[in-house]
This record gives C-alpha cells, structure tokens and sequence, in this order.
C-alpha cells in the first residue's frame, strides 16, 4: 500500500439515511462504513443502506456495524426480545420478522452483497487485494463503551470500566471501529469525551496509517496526527501525540454553509 496511491471514501452513522446526490461522489478504491447503519436497525433500513453502498463508485466498500445496530449482534438481540414477553410486552412473532427479520436476517443480507464489493467485517484482522495491485491490511471493530454512567444497553457495547480487547497484531494500514479512541475527535455535546481508553492505547501501540471511525456525531471531523517518537505509558492524546505537529484538516462547522459563501459553495456544503 505504501508505494500505490489509494483513493478512501469514509461514511459513517448514516442510520439508513441516502446520500442527496451520489452522482457527485469521486470514484475511490475503498469505501469505508464504519457503523451505526440504521437508525433501528429494521430490516427495511439495512437494505436502504446496502443500495446507498451500491451506488458509491468503489470496487471494495468494507462496512461495520455499530450500537444501532442490534439485530446483528444476535446474543444481545434475543434475549432482549425474550425479556420484553416475560415482562409482559408480547411482540407478535409475524411483526417481529416483518421490522426486524429472521434472526441473522441482516447478516445474510451483506453476505448476498459480497458480489457488489460490499464486504462487512467481524472483528479482527482482514486483508484485502485491492484492484489498483495494492495490499490493504485492516483491523475492525464495532464495539463501542457504554454512555458514562450506564451500563451498555446497545449493540457491541461493553461497560467502560471493563475495557475492550482492541489488540492489533501485525502491520496494520487501516484501522476501522465504531467508537473513537478516547481524546481524539470523541467530544459530545454534553461536553463529554465519549471514546474509549484502551482503543487509543491499542491504536497507540500498532499506530496505523489510517483510523477510521464514527459514533460520536458531533466529533465528525478529520485529524492528520504526529506521533511522538518516544514511547509514553499510559498513552493518552496528552502524551503521546505531539499535538503542536497534527492539524485538523476538516470539521464539522466548516461544512455548514456560511454568510460570505458563494451560491456554488453553499450548495456543495448542503
């Protein structure tokens, strides 16, 4: 990858939502998803995702899920629907299958779209051949640590205080999760980081050419970071990027459309 010019797209918390005009979306070698793709995670809103997928110009679009999305993590989802009927909220099993599917529904779905480069990962390493003769070595992940002071509730989630296994082995290109690493573009409106500890510690240590993630919609934005060159523990945002050397390259307000913008300007911020 290092010596071939490779084109990304990342998307990220579309919650079944389409894009305005996909006609303007450049041709990419890899387009990334990286959770949250619907809103309720119906059956309906994960096949509104995949014909979003389908119209991005990528051969390879590699997609994970995230806390939305709760009929994919079946350990989570089935209990949760046996204890709404012992609570006593009866859920009709013909409802049930026509919002949500059959249990794995939602997964059979992407292993049909693997024929339009629709590839979701499961936690762990994967490596890709891409068409442009490039190696993409990646590491994915869709968990996410719980809301501070709650203990999970949503899909892939698991309580803060207990951390997360996010060790990446080998040389990884593309680092791909649901949750931020913990000081990097993970500020909540609540004025809350929402990113977790031992995911920056692992990115910190296997320090991929790329990360991609989502969850936190305020925090969208893009980072170009320098590490230091010293080894610090505990790794943190403080201590171990040389935040005086890394640039924001893009944020959310500056695609909002401002007063001194011109017509052709606002429109493309729409």
């Amino acid at each position: 990858m290092a010596d071939i010019k490779t084109r990304f797209l990342v998307i990220s918390d579309t919650h079944a939502d389409e894009f305005s005009h996909p006609q303007q979306l450049p041709p990419v070698d890899v387009a990334i998803h990286c959770g949250d793709l619907t809103e309720e995670s119906k059956i309906g809103e994960f096949r509104t995702t995949l014909d979003m997928l389908r119209s991005i110009n990528a051969p390879l679009k590699l997609v994970i899920a995230g806390n939305h999305d709760f009929t994919m993590d079946v350990p989570l989802f089935k209990p949760k629907v046996a204890e709404s009927n012992r609570l006593g909220v009866e859920i009709e099993p013909a409802m049930l299958k026509k919002e949500y599917g059959d249990y794995g529904e939602a997964r059979r779905l992407f292993e049909e779209a693997v024929c339009d480069g629709i590839v979701l990962l499961g936690e762990g390493v994967h490596v890709f051949d891409l068409q442009n003769g490039a190696r993409l070595t990646v590491y994915a992940s869709p968990f996410t640590p719980s809301i501070i002071g709650v203990d999970g509730g949503g899909a892939f989630q698991f309580k803060r205080d207990d951390g997360h296994d996010f060790t990446m082995i080998g040389n990884i290109n593309v680092a791909i999760t649901h949750s931020p690493p913990r000081g990097v573009l993970d500020m909540a409106d609540s004025t809350q980081r929402g990113g977790c500890d031992s995911l920056f510690a692992a990115v910190a240590a296997a320090r991929p050419r790329m990360h991609c993630f989502g969850h936190i919609h305020e925090g969208w934005s893009a980072k170009l970071a320098t590490w230091r060159p010293e080894s610090q523990t505990p790794p943190s945002q403080f201590t171990t990027i040389d935040n005086g050397q890394s640039v924001i390259i893009e944020t959310l307000s500056a695609l909002h459309p401002k007063k001194f913008d011109t017509p052709e300007m606002a429109f493309e911020k729409i």
